[in-house]
């Protein structure tokens, strides 16, 4: 198997890896407040990155040119997107953040083309729109309800802000190696979310959980999310933002499977069309192979 198709085999067991943290995250926000829950996912999720990559041999400390680029990734990634986001759903609803997240893939193919210059492509710009129409189908039959509100333009420069720090994957991948650009990045992640972590605890809005099977459930989020995190960088690194983003949409679907079997959450058959929309568009952004441009140059 080339290594493009294994990433987006990557890319799809991120997306149902994602769909099952959802479900967990969203049990676990009763327990934690978001931003300690979103530090200490970060933090355990680093630890569980380097058990499991640090003994790959390739790590290798980064240049004064890659530390920049993985801090600038982090700004983006980190203290942009995670402290807007839990704004931006305080002041709005899961339903607005899950379809401005949506937009995110073609968001990722328009900065694909002007900062990485790659070709422009049907597929994906179709891709996206079908990932679109297909969340919006899923909500709206889930009982969302779309309002505008001042939180929503938090969550769409956290999208902004996330889709961003996406570009700079395989810049990075150019000269770095992905378990580096894990360890590394994860690492300037968490020493970036500190001090909002820190201004969560002073303004007495903490809320920890003591209970042992809450933690043992935040450790298991911190499994799923650090190995999604090491396909995620791969299937980035390899297929490039704008096709890894495609994927983005999946999640939504997954979540509302796996709540309907481990929850007994109803489902509606336009729910189903929805999520068929949203594969349909994955596919077609990928089905044609001259539109496949390799950005990994080494160290993949």
């Amino acid at each position: 198997m080339s290594a493009h198709k294994s990433a987006l085999f990557g890319l799809l067991g991120v997306a149902v890896l994602w769909g099952f943290s959802y479900i967990i995250s969203s049990y676990l926000i009763t327990y934690f407040s978001p931003t300690f829950l979103s530090f200490t996912r970060m933090g355990l999720t680093w630890f569980v990155v380097l058990a499991l990559l640090y003994r790959s041999g390739s790590l290798s400390r980064p240049t004064k040119k890659e530390w920049l680029l993985l801090l600038a990734s982090s700004v983006f990634g980190t203290l942009i997107q995670q402290p807007l986001y839990f704004k931006g759903l305080q002041l709005s609803s899961a339903a607005n953040a899950s379809l401005i997240y949506a937009v995110a893939p073609l968001v990722a193919v328009f900065m694909e083309r002007l900062f990485l210059k790659t070709p422009w492509t049907g597929g994906k710009l179709i891709g996206g729109i079908l990932g679109v129409i297909g969340v919006t189908i899923i909500i709206s039959f889930g009982g969302g309800k779309f309002s505008l509100s001042s939180g929503d333009v938090y969550l769409l420069i956290a999208m902004l802000g996330m889709t961003i720090s996406m570009i700079f994957t395989p810049i990075l991948a150019r000269t770095m190696s992905l378990t580096s650009i894990n360890i590394f990045g994860g690492g300037v992640g968490i020493v970036m979310m500190a001090p909002v972590a820190t201004i969560d605890v002073l303004n007495g809005s903490l809320l920890v959980s003591s209970s042992i099977v809450i933690w043992l459930m935040l450790l298991l989020l911190a499994f799923i999310t650090a190995t999604s995190n090491i396909w995620w960088t791969r299937g980035v690194a390899i297929t490039g933002p704008g096709t890894a983003a495609m994927f983005m949409n999946i999640p939504p679907f997954i979540s509302l499977v796996a709540g309907h079997y481990l929850l007994g959450d109803a489902i509606h058959g336009a729910q189903l069309i929805g999520g068929l929309l949203i594969l349909f568009g994955v596919y077609v952004s990928n089905r044609n192979k001259e539109q496949i441009r390799d950005f990994s140059s080494s160290n993949i």
